[in-house]
């Protein structure tokens, strides 16, 4: 039997090309090949800090050639501990024979195929000349998701805010020598309603994109937010919007952005434009004009985790 070869954080880090990690992802969707139940999501008390942890289960197979599950686990306090939140383990197998290829570090595989997503996305809801983005959030997502939109649209300034200023500066600060200009902000009503990309990727309970300042044309990425109670927008910002989600499986069921609108009755299933199956087959249209505010959902999906492992794991073992 071969060996169990372990993929880092630094190997993935150092073989990423998001403009390869996009088409991988469109053609997965587009291809729609990939068997995907439902993930398991399991909120478990944890007394010691007071907040409940969420353990995350994402398994996928694609018949006869590749398989693989995500095993997360979320612990929101664990800057306490000098700790990141999220940590996870992907274990990615040989679907006819059930055998183990290869463990990759999760957090980084996860980062890189939410902001390939992110990415794609964007190619059908974001104008095709759109040049300036805000990053909301300054956790391990900002970056990744700062460079994908700029891998598939002509990002000239990039503006960052996060809770804590010093960590926007340092985001800006790593991002010294990409081909766009960054600048940390202190307060999102600074450029909320002056740019033309906005994402968003925190834990928020309460909504950071306002409607009321948004501006025709605008494209929204909201990537954080995972659970029921938590939500990065508002309700204003949906009823101006056109709504889309990575997928319906998991975009209708697990994130406050979707679910708390859908139960307040601003929203209606049936307003849902489409998801990244529809449109990645050409099945739907995104943006259908120079005006419309578009709002890309995403809370993940385990076809994204699959094909992002087989990426990398070609890229080990063609190395």
């Amino acid at each position: 039997m071969d060996s169990v070869v372990t993929i880092s954080a630094d190997f993935i880090e150092r073989h990423t090309n998001f403009n390869e990690l996009i088409l991988e992802l469109k053609n997965a969707f587009k291809n729609n090949k990939i068997i995907v139940p439902l993930r398991h999501h399991h909120d478990f008390p944890n007394p010691k800090v007071n907040t409940d942890s969420t353990l995350l289960l994402m398994p996928a197979w694609n018949p006869s050639k590749n398989a693989g599950v995500k095993i997360v686990t979320v612990s929101p306090e664990n800057r306490q501990f000098d700790l990141p939140s999220i940590n996870g383990t992907y274990i990615y197998l040989d679907a006819t024979k059930g055998t183990v290829k290869a463990l990759l570090e999760a957090k980084s595989l996860t980062a890189k195929r939410t902001a390939a997503a992110s990415a794609l996305a964007s190619t059908f809801l974001s104008k095709s000349d759109a040049s300036t983005l805000l990053m909301i959030g300054t956790g391990a997502l900002s970056i990744n998701l700062i460079k994908a939109h700029a891998s598939v649209r002509p990002i000239k300034e990039v503006y960052v805010w996060g809770r804590s200023f010093d960590k926007a500066k340092n985001i800006c600060e790593l991002l010294i020598n990409e081909d766009f200009n960054s600048v940390p902000i202190k307060n999102i009503k600074e450029k909320i309603s002056k740019v033309d990309i906005i994402s968003c990727a925190t834990l928020s309970k309460t909504p950071l994109v306002l409607g009321k300042l948004l501006k025709e044309g605008q494209h929204i990425d909201l990537v954080g937010a995972y659970k029921k109670d938590m939500r990065e927008t508002d309700d204003e910002t949906i009823l101006k919007s056109s709504i889309f989600l990575d997928t319906f499986q998991g975009g209708l069921k697990e994130s406050g952005d979707i679910v708390i609108p859908l139960q307040n009755e601003t929203l209606k299933e049936t307003d849902i434009k489409a998801d990244l199956f529809q449109l990645c087959a050409n099945q739907k249209t995104g943006r259908k004009s120079e005006k419309e505010i578009t709002v890309f959902k995403s809370v993940g999906h385990a076809l994204e985790d699959l094909t992002a492992a087989n990426y990398y794991y070609n890229k080990f073992k063609n190395e």
